[in-house]
């Protein structure tokens, strides 16, 4: 009894051994049973077809945001063939891209930047099972077992909502969907039928693309109608670095920034929150001033390079595109 009492106590205070793979997914399998009321039976054959993958372990160990310097990262993306594929993606979806902008205030460079860096506008190839991704990361990945665990619970419900088979669905080594590399959490909260047509189809339709990520920048990200996103630092000083904030965080005001004698686009509201951050660029360090739309950006992936590539690939296709048109 004694013995019971103390092991009890282990357990609640999280001292004793971590609980292995087929413990955790046991326990998943009686909440979802429990919880949302899947069919026992059902649920552990849909799992059961689930693989343990060692190369999507191998991959979330070394994503590319983390391993590779802004300068090698940013030659990944931006590139003539990517500019050359998002000037034919708007072109071929301006209207839907304007009527997102029209309804949530996001322009079309910022999604057709998104949609560049996550699938090369949708000619990505999806390599890896969302099942197989999810349960190889929220029962044999600890560091992040709880995250993964919760997608799947979302993937495994929006497979029930939206009529999809689990098994067939594919997606990226860390269980992103479709064309916008949605986390299943995502799709059930910010993705819209943006076409109308009663399904959220974010993996062969461009409309409900298109509409879902401006939807999820407007909300989950905040993202500010018509204002600016970032601009370079070409003037930086070893005294502009107490306004250097790796984190997400917009600490300060732009007139705290003027004040200091950093340069800033005259545009630029004073009262506008602002942060600077420090790139790895080939020739140096290079220095970034970010508003809040730069952080509706990290929203979608809080890491700086991926922000930045997104704005500065969306910003190339712009500016070739209104080349482009003063010329016809």
């Amino acid at each position: 009894m004694i013995r019971s009492l103390i092991l009890a106590a282990l357990i609640t205070s999280g001292s004793t051994f971590a609980a292995s793979p087929d413990q955790l997914r046991e326990e998943f399998m009686a909440m979802m049973v429990e919880k949302h009321g899947f069919d026992a039976t059902d649920l552990k054959r849909t799992l059961w077809q689930a693989k343990t993958r060692k190369s999507i372990l191998e991959a979330i160990a070394r994503p590319a945001e983390r391993v590779k310097p802004w300068w090698e990262y940013r030659n990944s993306f931006i590139t003539p063939a990517r500019v050359k594929g998002g000037l034919k993606f708007w072109s071929e979806n301006q209207e839907t891209l304007s009527k997102a902008q029209e309804e949530f205030g996001v322009p079309p460079e910022v999604i057709v930047g998104i949609l560049g860096v996550e699938t090369n506008y949708g000619t990505f190839p999806l390599r890896h099972s969302v099942l197989d991704a999810l349960h190889t990361l929220g029962f044999h990945y600890p560091r992040r077992g709880k995250f993964f665990r919760s997608e799947l619970e979302n993937f495994l419900l929006l497979a029930r909502e939206e009529g999809i088979d689990p098994t067939k669905v594919m997606g990226s080594y860390a269980g992103a969907m479709g064309k916008p590399q949605f986390m299943p959490s995502s799709f059930r909260r910010e993705a819209v039928d943006f076409d109308g047509n009663g399904q959220r189809d974010i993996w062969n339709s461009n409309v409900d693309t298109i509409g879902s990520i401006a939807h999820y920048l407007k909300k989950r990200g905040n993202w500010q109608r018509g204002e600016p996103i970032a601009a370079r630092v070409t003037d930086h000083q070893a005294t502009h670095d107490n306004f250097v904030d790796p984190k997400l965080k917009l600490p300060h005001r732009v007139s705290e920034l003027r004040q200091a004698g950093v340069k800033l686009p005259e545009e630029w509201k004073d009262s506008a929150k602002t942060s600077l951050i420090k790139l790895q660029g080939k020739e140096g360090p290079e220095y970034w001033a970010r508003l809040q739309n730069f952080r509706a950006i990290l929203s979608y992936n809080p890491r700086n390079k991926y922000a930045m590539a997104v704005y500065q690939l969306g910003d190339a296709v712009k500016r070739v595109r209104q080349q482009q048109a003063s010329t016809d």
